[in-house]
């Protein structure tokens, strides 16, 4: 029997030795956080056996100040490429278990040689995130690691799609990766973001606080909008990032996928014929409508908990991907405030960049009045929405199913921003201003001269509400190209999806717009 070749044999027994990360005692510290490692990770969310790695014999350097002399394969991630749902997409996760998954020069030349390589063949990235920072040990060359990620994530933004789901801490400067992609995915109590740490923090201002109040998923998701996806556990996660990338075409060159589910594109739901209340001032619930709109069980939304009087989110009509973007009466009225241009102008450059179509359902009362918005910026944030969707050239569809007043109307994908196919549903109002407001200004002496000034208002309300906040009277000037039955924008919405599949807009030749930010 032919003894075997030992440079075979080393081969075995190196790849042995890669996989084995930081070792069994620190692996078996990672499952007792309740923690996968990095390589089981990049398993969890590919399909079965199609992961490839790529430089899995890279070492760091041994470090000049002598505090981590151990030389570990793999420096501390894992990277390589496989597929999802058989698509190819390219993938990198750190290993805590090597230093912490601290970032050194070697670790950022695996990851950006893997983000090279899914921008050559055009396919998605996704980095799976779960480091102490920087490599303290390697000074400078770790904050040069970071600005190549960086520079890679800028230019390579709008071309092919970037993932980042945060697994464990993401402190310091790592966290600017994570902002600059396309989508960001936390674990509920597991996951953490911030530029300046807890201890940090105490030493500067003497304030005590905890990770999870000052950067864990509650935080990210509903007060600083960082986040938009959040999961109970790693598997949760991941498999949040298959359902992402269901919708999303490889690159900024193909169409999203199409998936058809079984549910009759002419299916008409009464209930939409009776959900908007006869009176203007009652709410109702536009996630409902959404629901009875899109194909069933297909609407994901993106940051569900931060600026709830907006909606965002992918789903499938008719099995076309389409990007969902809406008010909700049922919140602040749908009024449009600071947090909810901004959640809707990223929702709707990301549809542009990866030509998934637009398709936007109308309810507001105008922008948030205030000192507090107005010194806050609402004009400077107000004009990213409608740069947004002027700069737009996907099909773009609009429903306006009841208040279009004023920049609302506007803003909110309006036909002469560039939109397609507007619809109105009977209950829509396109004004300047409400009909109780227009008259207050319009008619303020007869009313305040009148024998009975509510009665008066009332009535001179109702008259201009008829005359004018209807959909008839847009009809008439051509500010919406149709009137539906809101039983009927299911089939309507569909048809103008297929009318629009090879919509050609170029846009003027230029280096880059200069949206206000």
């Amino acid at each position: 029997m032919t003894a075997e070749d030992p440079r075979i044999l080393k081969l075995r027994a190196m790849r042995v030795k890669s996989r084995e990360g930081g070792g069994p005692e620190r692996i078996e510290k990672q499952h007792a956080k309740g923690k996968a490692t990095a390589r089981e990770r990049v398993e969890m969310l590919l399909d079965a056996g199609t992961f490839n790695e790529i430089e899995p014999f890279i070492t760091g350097p041994t470090d000049e100040m002598s505090l981590a002399t151990e030389k570990f394969l793999g420096d501390g991630v894992v990277t390589g490429y496989g597929q999802i749902d058989g698509r190819i997409v390219y993938v990198y996760g750190q290993d805590f278990t090597i230093y912490g998954g601290t970032l050194s020069e070697m670790q950022s030349h695996k990851i950006c040689r893997v983000m090279d390589l899914a921008l050559r063949n055009g396919a998605p990235c996704i980095g799976l995130l779960d480091s102490g920072g920087a490599r303290i040990q390697e000074g400078v060359k770790a904050l040069g690691g970071y600005a190549e990620i960086f520079r890679r994530n800028a230019q390579y933004s709008g071309v092919i799609p970037q993932i980042s789901v945060m697994l464990g801490p993401c402190a310091g400067g790592a966290a600017y990766s994570p902002a600059l992609q396309d989508l960001i995915i936390m674990v509920e109590k597991q996951s953490f973001m911030f530029l300046t740490g807890p201890e940090v923090i105490k030493a500067v201002t003497g304030e005590v606080i905890d990770a999870e109040s000052l950067g864990g998923s509650d935080i990210h998701m509903s007060v600083s909008g960082v986040a938009h996806l959040a999961a109970k556990d790693e598997v949760e996660a991941l498999g949040l990032v298959r359902k992402f990338l269901g919708y999303m075409p490889s690159n900024n060159v193909e169409n999203p996928p199409f998936q058809a589910n079984g549910d009759n594109p002419m299916r008409m739901d009464e209930q939409l014929n009776h959900i908007v209340p006869i009176d203007p001032k009652l709410p109702y619930v536009m996630h409902q409508v959404i629901a009875a709109v899109v194909d069933k069980d297909s609407f994901l939304e993106i940051q569900p908990a931060w600026a709830r009087n907006a909606i965002v989110g992918l789903a499938r009509i008719g099995g076309h991907s389409v990007g969902i973007v809406a008010q909700e009466p049922a919140v602040m009225a749908g009024v449009i405030d600071i947090d909810a241009s901004d959640k809707m102008t990223r929702f709707v450059r990301m549809c542009d960049c990866f030509n998934v179509p637009l398709v936007t359902f109308v309810d507001s009362p105008g922008f948030l009045p205030g000192i507090a918005q107005e010194h806050g910026g609402i004009i400077r944030h107000g004009a990213k929405l409608l740069y947004a969707y002027s700069e737009a050239t996907v099909p773009k569809i609009c429903v306006i199913t009841r208040k279009a007043y004023g920049g609302a109307y506007v803003v909110m994908s309006s036909k002469y921003l560039g939109t397609d196919v507007t619809y109105a549903w009977p209950s829509a109002e396109i004004a300047v201003l409400g009909a109780e407001g227009a008259v207050n200004i319009m008619f303020k002496k007869q009313i305040e001269a009148a024998a009975d000034p509510t009665k008066e208002r009332q009535t001179l309300a109702d008259e201009y509400r008829e005359k004018f906040n209807n959909p008839y009277h847009a009809a008439s000037t051509g500010y919406v190209d149709d009137i539906i039955e809101p039983r009927e924008t299911r089939a309507k919405v569909i048809a103008a999806l297929s009318a629009l599949r090879d919509k050609y807009a170029p846009a003027p030749p230029r280096k880059h717009g200069n949206i206000p930010v």
